[in-house]
């Protein structure tokens, strides 16, 4: 059996080989994903091969409430009004938002354009919000990119899901409101050098990359919406006192 060199890669070239041509290209193809082909009826379905990591981090943390003088505006009081509803979905930085037909309490957010490579692209995330008089949860249901059609595509190669779960305690000898963030991430590898890596090689930078994001962005969001939580009951008790004079 004759052999050639095809991108370096030594492959069969006599006709007797003719069964070890799809292995010949994989082998002048190293970074091509395996994918299996079936039959139904018509129909053709092509199932990719590819792996996928599954990548993970979480946060908790508390925060004191100050008690202001005269009456006491409860912070579920404060999540109940508009404004704490647009500062829980982070609404000063988003670039639209709207509740999703035939709901009310999902919101449909689109971030400000950002660059990725050489294409202008905007995150679009769907949000739950779910509101009680002990806790406040909001959750991650999708998150997209729209923009460039290839990076839309790319959008689909992954899927993410976050929760936070935000408590408070008005009644404690100090006051706090406490998050709880669980973000888990599941991405499908499809682009070299990773197809050629153990899932483990990209999971271990994953998760701590995502980790670090986290651990920025709990404390920011808190000291945020405890601003935010201020600011509304100023303006509640100047509305108050207006009222009354």
């Amino acid at each position: 059996m004759d052999i050639g060199i095809s991108n370096g890669w030594r492959t069969p070239t006599t006709s007797e080989s003719s069964g070890s041509n799809f292995l010949g290209l994989l082998r002048s193809y190293p970074n091509t994903i395996p994918r299996k082909t079936i039959h139904i009826g018509r129909r053709t379905m092509v199932i990719s091969s590819s792996k996928k990591a599954n990548l993970s981090a979480s946060r908790k943390q508390r925060i004191k409430l100050q008690i202001n003088g005269g009456k006491e505006l409860t912070f579920s009081e404060f999540l109940k009004h508009p404004s704490g509803m647009e500062a829980v979905i982070n609404a000063k930085a988003l670039q639209s938002y709207h509740l999703v037909e035939d709901t009310d309490n999902t919101y449909r957010c689109t971030l400000p354009k950002v660059q990725l490579m050489s294409f202008e692209v905007s995150p679009v995330l769907v949000l739950r919000v779910t509101p009680t008089q002990e806790d406040f949860t909001v959750e991650l249901l999708s998150c997209k990119l729209e923009g460039s059609k290839m990076l839309e595509n790319q959008s689909e190669r992954f899927s993410a899901i976050m929760t936070n779960c935000m408590t408070w305690n008005m009644e404690h000898p100090e006051p706090f409101l406490e998050a709880d963030v669980r973000l888990n991430v599941t991405l499908e590898i499809s682009t070299r050098p990773f197809t050629m890596l153990p899932v483990s090689a990209v999971e271990a930078p994953g998760n701590l990359v995502m980790q670090t994001l986290i651990d920025t962005l709990v404390p920011l969001l808190l000291q945020q919406l405890l601003k935010d939580y201020d600011e509304w009951i100023q303006k509640q008790q100047r509305n108050s006192l207006n009222a009354s004079s």
